[in-house]
C-alpha cells in the first residue's frame, strides 16, 4: 500500500490516500506495515518521526522523499521574535512548553569519555543554516574572541547563550548576530532530541530514501551509553538509509549504535570508582547476554549520503552496526568547528565493526577521518578517499594554541585497541597524518598513501601513571558476535602488500610541529610525520619470530617473553617516493627517485587526482595477492576473507576494474589511464 504526506495538506483529518494526505510523517508511520510505502511531498516536516511498526526482511517499509530531497525533516523551530538589546546582541525569550519533556536548553551534553570540563548544551542557533558557537556569560555574546582551535576562527564570533526565567518558565537566549537582523533572516533553534528515529527497539526492515534530515539535539553517543543520532534503527536489523542530505546535528548525525543498558549507561560519568574501559567490557559481554547476535542487530545499509556538519560524527556505532556496508557516502565537517571534544569523535566513530565493510566513501576536511575503535574483526576498509583529515588548513602553531595541538591531530584512520583482521585496501589516504596504530592483525593491499603511521607500537594503555593498566579487548568467534577471549597488544601481527607510499611536503605550520615534538615518545602518538612502513624498523618478520619457540615443549618456563614480544611483519611489492622509507628488512621494496605530486582537485563537481604516478610507478611487477597469501590475524586466527568466509583475491582496484593473473602494478589502479578518471 501507498500511503501519501504533504505537510501542505489543507484537511487536517486526511487518510493518507493521494486525494486526502497525512499532514504529518508521523501520521503514515503509526499506520504503516510491511510492505507499504511512505511518500512523502516536498515541504518541512517540523518532526521527531517514530517509526511505530517493523518491516520485514521480505517486505520493508519504505519511507521515501518523492523529490529526492524535497522532503526535509528538521528537529528545529524558527523563531522571529528577537528583540535587539544593543548593536549586535538579541534577545528572545521562549515559553518552555515548546519543548515538552526535552529542554535542550537545560540539557547539558554529557556522557562517558566527554570532555566534561565543557559547557555546551545539546540546543543550538542557526542563522542561515550557520550555527553559533555556544558562550557562558552574556558578557561573551556582547564582546566575542575569536577562538582559534574552530576551522573557521572567523565564524566563532557568532555566539549565543542561553539561561532559564524560572518566573515565567521560559528559556531565555542571547545572541550575537554581528550586524544580521535575526527578524529578517532564517533563524532556527534546536527544539527536538531526534528526526527519525524509533522510541522502542527492535523495529528493523525500515527503509529511509531521499530526505534532508537536519538540526536536532542530540546526546553524546559514547559507546557505553545508549547511542543516539538524528536518525538511528535503535537496535534493530536491516535497515536502508540512503540518498538523504544529513547535517547539523549537535552530536551525531547516524547512529547504529547501542540500546539503553539501565544499569550501565554512562557509568564511568556517574560512578567514577571503575574504570571507563572496564565499563565497556562489561557492556559488551552484557549485550552478548541479551541477543546481541546477527540474526536480530544490524546487517544495515547507509549509501550515497551527504552527511556533513556535525559536531562529534557523522556515523557513530557500538555493537550495533555489526555485519553493515556503509559505501559512496560523503562525510565532511565533522566536528571542525572544536565546540565539543572528546574520545568519541570523526567523521565516522565506530565500535565492535564485525564485519562491516566500509566502501567507496569520501571522507574529508574532519578533525579525523574514520576511527575504528574495539573489535574492528573482519572490518574492511575498500575504495575509500581519505584526504584533509588533520588540523585545519590555516591552523596557526604558536604559545596559544601549542596545548590544543595534540588533541587536534588527527589522521584519516586510527584503528585501536583491536585485534583484527581489519583489511584496508584499494584506498587513497592524503591526509599528512595516514593511519594511527594502536591495534594489530591489520593488512593493507593497494593503497596509495600519502601521509604517515603514527603512534606504531603505542596507545594501548590505560593512562596509569605509576601501574600497569594494559587494555585487554575481546575478539570474537569468526563471523560472529560471541566473545571468544580477551587480550592485551603484542603489536604487529601488520601485513603491507603492494602499497604506493609518498613523503608529501608539509605545510609550514605542520613542519614547525614537525620540529617541536615530531617524533618524541608519547604513550599515545609520537606526532610522527615520515611517510613509510619504518616505524616497524624493531618488528620481526614472521622466520625470526618463529625462531624463539625452536625445541620449546609447552611446558613451564622461567621466561615467557616469547609469548609478550611484537609479533611479526610481512610485507612485500611496496614503492616508496619522495623520500618514504620502508623498514630495514622489508622484502621487495622499491625506492625510487623519481619525484612524485599528489593533488585533489575538482572539476564539475567531481574529485580528480593531480598526479604524474602513471609516469613512475613500476608496472606490473607485483605479485597478486589473496586471502591464501596473507597470515590470518593472530589472537582471533580468522582470516582476511569476505563476511560470509569466502576468500579474496585483490583481482579489482579502486574503480573496480580487473587486474590481470600474474604480476600487478601497485597502488589502488591498475595501469597509468585510470589516474584520469573521476575518483568521486
Amino acid at each position: 500500500m501507498k500511503i501519501y504526506v504533504d505537510s501542505k495538506a489543507t484537511t487536517i483529518a486526511g487518510d493518507g490516500s493521494e486525494q486526502y494526505p497525512f499532514k504529518t510523517i508521523q501520521a503514515a508511520a503509526n499506520l504503516a506495515k510491511p510492505g507499504d510505502t511512505v511518500l512523502v511531498l516536498p515541504g518541512v516536516y517540523h518532526e521527531n518521526v517514530n517509526p511505530v511498526n517493523a518491516g520485514k526482511e521480505e517486505a520493508r517499509i519504505t519511507y521515501k522523499s518523492v523529490e529526492p530531497l524535497g522532503a526535509v525533516i528538521t528537529g528545529a523551530e524558527k523563531i522571529d521574535t528577537w528583540q535587539q538589546v544593543e548593536e549586535n546582541v538579541w534577545k528572545v525569550s521562549i515559553p518552555n512548553d515548546l519543548f515538552g519533556d526535552y529542554n535542550p536548553y537545560t540539557t547539558r551534553v554529557l556522557g562517558d569519555w566527554f570532555d566534561a570540563r565543557i559547557v555546551a548544551h545539546t540546543g543550538e542557533v542557526y542563522l542561515n543554516d550557520q550555527a553559533l558557537y555556544e558562550v557562558t556569560t552574556l558578557d561573551q555574546v556582547k564582546d566575542p574572541k575569536v577562538d582559534s582551535k574552530s576551522w573557521y576562527p572567523e565564524k566563532t564570533v557568532y555566539t549565543w547563550y542561553t539561561t532559564q526565567d524560572g518566573e515565567n518558565d521560559s528559556t531565555i537566549i542571547y545572541a550575537n548576530f554581528q550586524g544580521s537582523n535575526p527578524n529578517e533572516e532564517r533563524v532556527e533553534i534546536n527544539v527536538r532530541e531526534n528526526c527519525f528515529y524509533p522510541q522502542k527497539e527492535g523495529v528493523g526492515y525500515i527503509t529511509l530514501a531521499g530526505f534532508g534530515v537536519t538540526k536536532a539535539a542530540t546526546q553524546w553517543a559514547p559507546p557505553t551509553a545508549h547511542q543516539e543520532g538524528m536518525i538511528g534503527p535503535h537496535w534493530s536489523k536491516g535497515w536502508v538509509i540512503e540518498d538523504c542530505d544529513i547535517s547539523h546535528s549537535k552530536c551525531s548525525g547516524i547512529s547504529l549504535g547501542k540500546y539503553l543498558q539501565p544499569n550501565n549507561d554512562n557509568k564511568w560519568l556517574k560512578w567514577k570508582y571503575k574504570d571507563g574501559t572496564q565499563t565497556e567490557r562489561d557492556a559488551v559481554l552484557q549485550a552478548s547476554y541479551e541477543g546481541w547476535d546477527k540474526e536480530h542487530v544490524g546487517s544495515h545499509i547507509v549509501r550515497r549520503n551527504h552527511i556533513h556538519d556535525c559536531g562529534q560524527t557523522g556515523i557513530v556505532g557500538h555493537l550495533g552496526g555489526a555485519f553493515s556496508l556503509i559505501e559512496n557516502n560523503d562525510i565532511h565537517d565533522i566536528n571542525v568547528r572544536q565546540n565539543i571534544a572528546g574520545a568519541e569523535i570523526g567523521g565516522i566513530k565506530m565500535h565492535a565493526a564485525i564485519d562491516v565493510i566500509y566502501r567507496h566513501n569520501h571522507i574529508h576536511h574532519n578533525t579525523r577521518g574514520l576511527w575504528l575503535d574495539w573489535q574492528a574483526q573482519g572490518t574492511r576498509v575498500t575504495q575509500n578517499i581519505f584526504d584533509h583529515n588533520c588540523l585545519p588548513i590555516d591552523f596557526k602553531y604558536n604559545d596559544d594554541t601549542k596545548a590544543d595541538v595534540m588533541a587536534g591531530l588527527g589522521e584519516d584512520l586510527w584503528i585501536e585497541v583491536s585485534h583484527g583482521p581489519t583489511l584496508i585496501d584499494n584506498n587513497i589516504l592524503l591526509s599528512e597524518r595516514s593511519v594511527r596504530f594502536a591495534a594489530q592483525g591489520i593488512a593493507f593491499v593497494h593503497n596509495l598513501i600519502g601521509g604517515s603511521f603514527t603512534a606504531v607500537g603505542t596507545g594501548t594503555n590505560n593512562n596509569s601513571v605509576e601501574l600497569s593498566s594494559n587494555r585487554y579487548t575481546p575478539y570474537h568467534q569468526i563471523h560472529d558476535t560471541k566473545v571468544a577471549g580477551f587480550m592485551t597488544f603484542q603489536h604487529g601481527d601488520d601485513k603491507f602488500y603492494n602499497n604506493i607510499f609518498v613523503q608529501q611536503s608539509l605545510r609550514p605550520e605542520l613542519q614547525k610541529i614537525n620540529e617541536d615534538i615530531g617524533g618524541k615518545p608519547d604513550e599515545w602518538d609520537n606526532c610522527n610525520f615520515a611517510v613509510g612502513t619504518e616505524p616497524f624498523a624493531e618488528y620481526p618478520s614472521f622466520e625470526e619470530w618463529k625462531k624463539q619457540f625452536d625445541g620449546y615443549c609447552g611446558i613451564y618456563s622461567p621466561n615467557s617473553d616469547r609469548y609478550y614480544n611484537h609479533l611479526p611483519v610481512w610485507s612485500d611489492g611496496n614503492v616508496y617516493f619522495n623520500g618514504a622509507k620502508p623498514y630495514d628488512n622489508e622484502e621487495g621494496a622499491v625506492i625510487s627517485d623519481k619525484p612524485v605530486q599528489l593533488e585533489l582537485v575538482t572539476k564539475d563537481g567531481q574529485i580528480y587526482l593531480n598526479t604524474n604516478l602513471e609516469d613512475v610507478v613500476p608496472q606490473k611487477t607485483a605479485n597478486m595477492i589473496s586471502t591464501s597469501t596473507i597470515m590470518m590475524a593472530f589472537e582471533p586466527e580468522e582470516k582476511y576473507e569476505n563476511p560470509d568466509g569466502s576468500p579474496i583475491t585483490f583481482d579489482t582496484d579502486f574503480f573496480g576494474n580487473h587486474r590481470d593473473g600474474g604480476k600487478v602494478t601497485p597502488g589502488p589502479f591498475i595501469d597509468s589511464q585510470e589516474t584520469q578518471l573521476p575518483l568521486f
